[in-house]
């Protein structure tokens, strides 16, 4: 660490340093030159105006957080989540709210302009920076509304965590697109719905924010309560590094990691193994949703689908099942035989698997997702979900 400030102080007070203002580009000037004569254009140096002096003994102020920043997810500009409008010239604004400062801060009228709407171009080469989270105007942000049509009140920084972390669909979006249509039936028109990634504020609220496809008649956990004072995404993660701090956890629990902690004595997913963190459950049962989804589209809807976690819209045509994804011009064909059952599992499949973390955000509303997905598959293929041993 003290290597990296004494190679380059300029850099973290400058660009980080302005960042932390919010302002997306500093004065034209390059530090240290002085304003010309009867210039009153104010210049932000970055080091003494004299010398001589030690670099690595230039005061930076906070220096150790802008560090942690700026080695975290949220300062990577080369990451698809940044970079990937370079190209375009500009962020679409549809995106910009989560994938620039600039964007989140113009979608809440932080910077002047209407609430509600990102309406500037937004440039590329931004990143969730330090105005994100540290801009005054964020006391006034008092809800958040999620995909689902919830609104859910915030304070403070929750607005920065639960805004960008929500997602970008929800169950409602699946019944609207399927309302009137036969379940096993193909329709051309239906695509997949991508719930979108680290929807982790999603997971959190449960039923309550109605993320995931409810199916009728089911009652659904709400929001995961943790033991207090774990009560907001800071209680657990670190606000620059982003990393769980894991320490506090072993107050009430004995585990060598996040996901070996357990907050069940049964076994959800038929193995009977409780010795293992409840994350198992939940990806054991992941697994199998989709081995039985892929089963579904094969066996019953007579369109073989492959899955491509690499490539969006992740999955792929095999009309001939062959085992590989069908090309044309070049380019895979994505799966477009959709059935109103098989979106909808599918839903809730990618909506729990989108998040990382959805074993301590909200197990069991993961695990309700993924056991009502699988009944939900279990009737057409033929199969008795007691011999599954599943819980829910």
């Amino acid at each position: 660490m003290g290597s990296f400030l004494t190679m380059r102080p300029v850099v973290l007070y400058v660009s980080l340093g302005f960042l932390a203002l919010g302002i997306g580009a500093w004065a034209q000037t390059a530090p240290g030159i002085t304003e010309a004569e009867g210039d009153d254009t104010a210049i932000p140096f970055a080091l003494p105006q004299s010398g001589p002096f030690n670099a690595a003994e230039i005061d930076i102020e906070n220096d150790q957080a802008i560090l942690d920043w700026f080695r975290s997810a949220h300062a990577n500009a080369a990451a698809e989540a940044f970079s990937h409008w370079d190209d375009e010239g500009e962020i679409n604004a549809a995106c910009a709210t989560c994938h620039s400062g600039e964007g989140f801060r113009d979608f809440y009228g932080l910077d002047g302009t209407q609430a509600g709407v990102v309406d500037g171009t937004i440039d590329v080469g931004g990143v969730v920076d330090c105005g994100t989270c540290h801009n005054a105007g964020l006391a006034k942000i008092s809800e958040v509304t999620f995909p689902s049509g919830v609104v859910h009140p915030v304070t403070g920084v929750e607005a920065s965590c639960l805004t960008c972390h929500q997602g970008r669909a929800a169950g409602a979006t699946v019944l609207a697109a399927t309302q009137g249509m036969a379940d096993d039936e193909p329709n051309g028109e239906l695509r997949f719905i991508n719930p979108h990634y680290a929807t982790a504020a999603a997971t959190w609220l449960g039923g309550y924010g109605a993320a995931g496809y409810h199916y009728e008649g089911n009652a659904y956990s709400g929001r995961f309560f943790h033991a207090r004072p774990v009560a907001s995404c800071n209680s657990c993660h670190d606000p620059h590094t982003l990393e769980v701090q894991f320490e506090p956890c072993l107050t009430c629990h004995e585990a060598n990691s996040p996901g070996d902690i357990r907050i069940a004595r049964q076994s959800y997913d038929g193995s009977g193994d409780t010795t293992v963190g409840i994350r198992s459950d939940i990806q054991a049962n992941a697994d199998l949703l989709m081995s039985l989804l892929l089963d579904y589209t094969d066996d019953v809807v007579g369109a073989p689908a492959i899955y491509d976690a690499t490539r969006y819209p992740y999955f792929f045509a095999d009309a001939n099942g062959d085992g590989a994804i069908d090309m044309a011009d070049g380019r895979p064909v994505a799966y477009a035989s959709w059935t109103p059952r098989g979106l909808r599992t599918a839903f809730n499949w990618k909506l729990v698997t989108a998040d990382p973390g959805n074993y301590a955000h909200n197990p069991l509303y993961s695990l309700e997702l993924l056991y009502d997905a699988i009944e939900d598959l279990s009737a057409p293929l033929g199969l008795d979900m007691d011999d599954l041993g599943l819980l829910r």
